[in-house]
């Protein structure tokens, strides 16, 4: 850390020093009994250090802490799905609801996205049973196509860590599923609740005495949802057969998944007039937060992937692992838009089209890892390949007016608009040792090759016809290392500090818009592709774990990361338009501290998470109607500084459970408003408010393996937002057009609405 650090982390500093003086008086008493001590303490936790399984490593001798939970884990949290969980329950996470749809969602984790939307900067990776899942083209997420019922272990890993491959700026997020080793008998879950959502989950997993087994689950759910005209259905199926013998398993598993989303974004909230000059008045979402803008916003999402996983255990100390996948997914959009444009000074005319793209990509890959256990020293040796092939197309309508709903209505036939195939390649050969030096001392070092190759040829249209662009191909190369300690001071008490260092690649989608002499709108179109430099981030990150006993713990980081050249979409003089380019440098920076016990019939879990995310040199960027200039300092939009979570669990009776958490967040910046104005010469605070949301479950066991729950969100209907953007409003404060050609469009802020109270009931069976 330099000399420019902040208060926040100075503060850090004394809070962790403090905990060492709190554990100073405990030190001895607890050398002088460690036998006794050590029955108290949990059993030791047993984590893998790289995507494909391998041997497992102590927890405690990692010089960074995991967040690791089970399906048990996730069934006790009662939420709507996994990214509702992780953002209630993860620590570091926070969750931008901007689609409006409870699979659609944008998460954060310290500061570094991971979303679906097309265009968004991702800096997480995701694996599924050691498969990328991050989508080539834009290095999106698709939480809809992930198998949720099938899940057994969702494991976080912070930091640049070089071992999980390309993406992995702020972390890692890799997700293993059930079989019918872990997971025998049969399941049966469904739940019923407001907003017409209904979701049934079945499952089955089976084994037998020769080592065979398999397991099959199924979802499907449904909505009406909250907002008007906001519906949305999914279904999956996974299903995996395998062989585990003596020294060696197999399985094969694949997944099926079609879902068919609504999400209808951001409604206007305050309304600063025609100049922004105006005393903020109230707008659409003021008089109706389930109001939608325009729509429809429809995503079709189809996924087909197969899996082969293999382990063999050489000897005592080695283990072989090895994986092959293919996988073909496909997504269909459109999206009903429309704005007022000045035609003539002082006359104003309203636009409405239908935007449709759509994109099907096909991957395939492997990966082997090696693992020896070696005297003082654990090895991973490992490598992995990934290949995709990509086709991507969009078009427009033109309409001649909006419905009373404002759904554009009387258009026309498409016309394309722009186009691109694309190709991925990406090698990655990696390397890590932990190394024991005593019985407290543990180094880790580890370091990663990546080589990435990104392919284009964009095809422009002008009034329909097509005119292809000369291909293009860039090539990225980065070897990336890292380096940790992790001491025991005492018996359940050590300190562990790392740095590390990851890459991002430009996507097609990044290199395909990438022309500031030739603009395009997201996510429908491409224009050019100009060379982007990659990404890197460097994180360093220190702290304690703190395991008081088996039912008590206490966890404190640090952390800085650092991103260079990182890739952000700007604005252009054209109303709407923009291009993605390399920004210099920005910054996350933080304090995560979690803490859990039990005291008595209650579970009971902290957290607490400080994050200052900033960029970190001069520039603009997009802000939809004009140029926002940022400085050093300047925080970066949709990320709130403070976040807050409790979770309970009581055991009022042997049968009955009753729980809650509780999620409050500071005040986030909104995106346009990051320099303090509102339009040019206008200053205005438009940040969105912090906000404080209590969620309640219970779980009655009638019988053995009979559940029947209930859970309630937003307990107190809080009314509450979870991100911000300024943009130029056509509708009045009751969604009305103009009637007048005389009438300016008005500048807005635009909020991303929590959801409303809302429950689900619903009833488990295991048998």
């Amino acid at each position: 850390m330099n000399q420019l650090m902040p208060q926040a982390f100075r503060l850090s500093a004394v809070a962790l020093s403090v905990a060492g003086l709190f554990a100073a008086p405990m030190l001895h008493a607890q050398e002088q009994d460690a036998d006794k001590e050590e029955k108290t303490l949990k059993a030791v936790e047993v984590v893998g250090t790289s995507p494909l399984p391998g041997i497992g490593i102590e927890e405690d001798k990692l010089p960074y802490d995991v967040q690791s939970v089970t399906a048990e884990d996730i069934e006790r949290g009662q939420t709507m799905n996994l990214t509702d969980y992780m953002a209630r329950n993860l620590s570091g996470i926070t969750i931008n609801e901007v689609q409006g749809s409870p699979f659609q969602a944008d998460i954060a984790y310290r500061g570094f996205r991971l979303s679906s939307i097309l265009g968004s900067a991702q800096g997480l990776s995701v694996y599924l049973d050691g498969v990328r899942v991050n989508e080539p083209f834009g290095d999106v997420v698709n939480w809809d196509m992930i198998p949720e019922s099938a899940i057994n272990n969702v494991t976080l890993v912070p930091g640049s860590n070089p071992i999980y491959g390309l993406n992995t700026l702020g972390g890692a997020l890799a997700f293993t599923t059930k079989s019918g080793l872990t997971a025998p008998g049969t399941e049966v879950k469904l739940q019923a609740g407001s907003f017409g959502r209904k979701r049934i989950d079945v499952s089955y997993g089976g084994k037998s005495d020769d080592g065979y087994h398999h397991f099959i689950s199924a979802t499907a759910f449904d909505e009406s949802g909250w907002r008007d005209y906001s519906p949305g259905r999914l279904g999956n199926v996974f299903a995996k057969i395998g062989r585990q013998q003596n020294d060696s398993s197999w399985d094969l598993a694949l997944v099926v998944a079609r879902s068919n989303l609504f999400g209808n974004a951001l409604l206007p909230s305050r309304n600063y007039g025609p100049d922004g000059a105006d005393s903020p008045t109230g707008s659409m979402y003021e008089r109706k937060r389930d109001w939608i803008y325009t729509h429809s916003d429809n995503t079709r999402n189809d996924l087909n992937m197969l899996t082969f996983n293999f382990q063999r255990l050489l000897n005592d100390s080695t283990e072989l692992s090895a994986m092959a996948y293919v996988r073909e997914g496909k997504r269909r959009a459109y999206s009903g838009d429309a704005e007022r444009e000045e035609i003539a000074p002082g006359t104003y005319s309203d636009e409405a089209v239908v935007n449709y793209n759509n994109s099907r990509q096909t991957s395939y890959g492997g990966s082997v890892n090696y693992t020896r256990l070696l005297d003082a020293h654990q090895l991973t040796l490992g490598a992995s390949t990934d290949a995709s092939h990509i086709r991507y197309g969009a078009s427009q309508a033109e309409c001649d007016a909006l419905s009373a709903s404002r759904s554009p209505i009387d258009c026309g036939e498409a016309e394309p608009t722009s186009g691109v195939r694309g190709k991925t390649f990406a090698l990655g050969i990696y390397a890590s040792d932990t190394w024991t030096l005593n019985e407290r001392t543990f180094v880790t070092g580890a370091a990663r090759f990546n080589h990435a190759n990104v392919a284009n040829t964009i095809t422009n249209y002008d009034n329909g016809v097509g005119s292809q662009r000369p291909s293009e191909s860039f090539n990225y190369n980065s070897l990336n290392p890292s380096l940790g300690v992790s001491y025991k001071v005492a018996s359940g008490i050590s300190m562990f500090g790392n740095v590390g260092q990851s890459n991002r690649v430009p996507t097609v989608i990044e290199l395909g818009c990438a022309d500031p002499n030739d603009p395009c709108r997201l996510p429908t179109g491409l224009q050019a592709d100009p060379y982007l430099k990659q990404v890197v981030a460097r994180t360093v990150e220190f702290g304690t774990r703190w395991r008081m006993s088996s039912d008590s713990e206490f966890t404190a980081s640090v952390y800085r990361s650092e991103n260079k050249d990182d890739i952000l979409f700007r604005a252009v003089s054209v109303s709407g338009l923009g291009y993605f380019s390399n920004f210099s440098r920005t910054r996350r920076q933080g304090i995560d501290l979690s803490a859990r016990t039990e005291v008595g019939p209650v579970n009971l879990n902290v957290s607490y998470n400080y994050l200052d995310a900033t960029y970190q040199d001069d520039g603009e960027l997009f802000g939809g109607e004009r140029n926002i200039t940022v400085r050093p300092g300047t925080r970066i939009a949709g990320l709130p500084k403070h976040t807050f979570r409790i979770a309970a669990d009581w055991r009022v009776q042997p049968k009955l459970v009753v729980g809650g958490t509780v999620v409050a967040t500071s005040s986030l910046v909104s995106q346009g408003n990051e320099d303090g104005l509102i339009a040019d010469g206008e200053k205005a605070n438009a940040s969105v408010k912090g906000y404080t949301v209590l969620n309640m479950h219970a779980n009655y066991a009638a019988a053995k393996g009979l559940d029947y729950f209930v859970r309630v969100n937003n307990v107190f209907d809080t009314r509450f937002e979870t991100y911000g953007l300024m943009a130029l409003n056509m509708f009045d404060q009751y969604g009305n057009q103009a009637s007048s050609s005389a009438t300016p469009p008005t500048v807005s802020r635009f909020v991303a609405p929590g959801a409303p109270r809302n429950f689900m009931v619903g009833v488990r069976y295991r048998f």
